[in-house]
């Protein structure tokens, strides 16, 4: 007895962490296992193997062009997210400037405030304006909750910066824009490079904010809603899954480029 509760205190963490991950990843082992279910209108009983809806993945009516609609969401909210929240977060970073606390403040709201009560103030912003709900509006609803993300994640970055290092390209005649292109940019690209995949992330996955703003525009978060009163296709496992695995390929190649970079130094 006094072997095991020895082995238990010193492994107790190992434990938490094991029975912390195996929480995480039932869902998603679930959706893997049942993306190979052999199912017809529903895919809740495990009916059989099959590699049929891995072949084709749009079988489902309209779940590509859902998943079309959210891709391109995706991006483009994406990249004016990250384009404008690096200059705020450069800004809030770097430089002093009357409202600056302010500003900070206002950048947290977004995050702190409920999805539904902001989807809802962005509906009828849009309403008072007289603009009609579509793709353009859930464009703008995406960046205006993606860029406080991208924001907080690039300012951590460019405080963790040696400002020696800027010091010393300029000591070396190097002019401010040349030190900026060559020493402070690729500094803080990972930086940018994690807060625009946080920012598509969040944008992809996104059902709340959505569905108040987008009128008749299907997205896949929203065509998984509408499914499931009458069992969801196992063609959206398969698209969850792939995507599941793509992100995981990502943080993989970032790990291993980052240990390469490492050890070269």
């Amino acid at each position: 007895m006094k072997s095991i509760s020895r082995w238990f205190s010193k492994n107790l963490i190992r434990i938490y962490a094991a029975l912390a991950f195996i929480y995480l990843f039932i869902p998603v082992l679930y959706t893997f296992i049942f993306s190979f279910n052999d199912s017809g209108k529903t895919n809740l009983i495990w009916k059989g193997f099959t590699l049929e809806k891995w072949s084709n993945p749009c079988g489902a009516p309209e779940i590509c062009s859902a998943l079309g609609n959210s891709f391109l969401i995706g991006f483009t909210s994406t990249f004016i997210a990250t384009v404008l929240g690096t200059l705020i977060a450069f800004a809030l970073g770097r430089y002093k400037f009357k409202g600056r606390a302010t500003t900070n403040l206002l950048i947290f709201l977004p995050m702190a405030t409920p999805e539904i009560v902001l989807g809802a103030s962005l509906l009828t912003m849009f309403i008072n304006l007289g603009i009609n709900t579509s793709l353009l509006t859930t464009i703008i609803a995406h960046v205006m909750f993606c860029i406080s993300f991208v924001v907080v994640t690039v300012k951590a970055r460019i405080a963790s910066l040696d400002p020696r290092l800027e010091q010393a390209a300029m000591d070396l005649y190097a002019n401010e824009w040349q030190t900026f292109r060559r020493v402070t940019f690729p500094l803080v690209l990972p930086g940018i490079a994690g807060a625009a995949l946080l920012a598509f992330s969040l944008s992809f996955d996104d059902f709340i904010i959505t569905n108040f703003n987008s009128g008749t525009v299907n997205t896949f978060p929203k065509f998984v809603y509408v499914s499931a009163g009458r069992g969801i296709p196992a063609q959206a496992n398969v698209i969850g899954s792939a995507m599941f695995i793509i992100a995981v390929a990502i943080v993989i190649i970032g790990q291993v480029l980052g240990s390469k970079r490492k050890s070269k130094v």
